[in-house]
């Protein structure tokens, strides 16, 4: 695998069409391809783009937009679903949805942290089989696809994580969040849809646990890191 330079700050979440770094963010321009699954529904992606883009504009953070121009990102394509950043790094998972040039493009914007691209095996994109479970835990499936790709990260990485290893793929799919006064939260899926990645979660001891139901965004191939953008700002009015 090719190990990318840099790129930086925490991206707090965000999924398909943007993900969010401090100082900046990130987002999709309208009609780039993989910004969406379908062709066929490209005018709601675009008029989701507009949405996200015009909350992005009232909260006065910088927007940064991959275009199409011809010696600019033209040919990349990039997914939110495809990012993970540690807090030390960023992984970029090739898949269907993000190739070479996008992570390519993402590196050469943003140079302040490690880049390295990892292989998407047994999902269809990296949050689908890992995510951060904390500032140095990494949640991850235990399924053959997603251990295949634990290695190669591991292969790349000169940092050192905790590995929580879950039983359902969709468990493998959690956000987490800092709050106030340093305490720990973190959304999980719940006992119904993941009675077997439940003793994994209840090891996180110091985590305050916020069980959240994501079965029927799942049937539309939507996970719970794919259904927000966390902002540590709070809007002007």
């Amino acid at each position: 695998m090719r190990s990318l330079r840099r790129f930086p700050v925490w991206p707090h979440g965000g999924e398909r069409g943007a993900w969010l770094c401090e100082p900046h963010e990130h987002s999709l321009r309208d009609g780039l391809k993989g910004f969406g699954r379908f062709q066929a529904a490209l005018s709601h992606f675009v008029s989701e783009a507009e949405a996200v883009r015009h909350v992005l504009n009232e909260l006065k953070l910088t927007v940064l937009e991959m275009g199409d121009e011809e010696g600019g990102s033209a040919g990349a394509t990039l997914e939110g679903s495809d990012v993970l950043f540690t807090g030390k790094e960023f992984f970029v998972g090739i898949s269907k949805h993000t190739n070479q040039r996008g992570a390519e493009v993402l590196a050469n914007t943003f140079k302040d942290f490690a880049v390295s691209t990892v292989p998407v095996f047994g999902g269809s994109r990296l949050k689908n089989i890992c995510s951060m479970g904390g500032p140095d835990t990494i949640i991850i499936s235990s399924s053959d696809g997603a251990k295949k790709t634990l290695r190669v990260m591991e292969q790349l990485t000169d940092h050192h994580y905790e590995i929580l290893s879950v039983t359902e793929d969709a468990a493998a799919n959690c956000i987490y969040i800092r709050g106030p006064a340093k305490a720990d939260f973190l959304l999980h899926p719940t006992a119904e849809e993941c009675p077997n990645s439940v003793p994994a979660f209840q090891r996180l001891t110091d985590y305050t646990l916020l069980p959240t139901a994501c079965s029927e965004a799942s049937k539309f191939g939507s996970a719970l890191s794919s259904l927000c953008l966390l902002i540590n700002k709070k809007p002007n009015y």
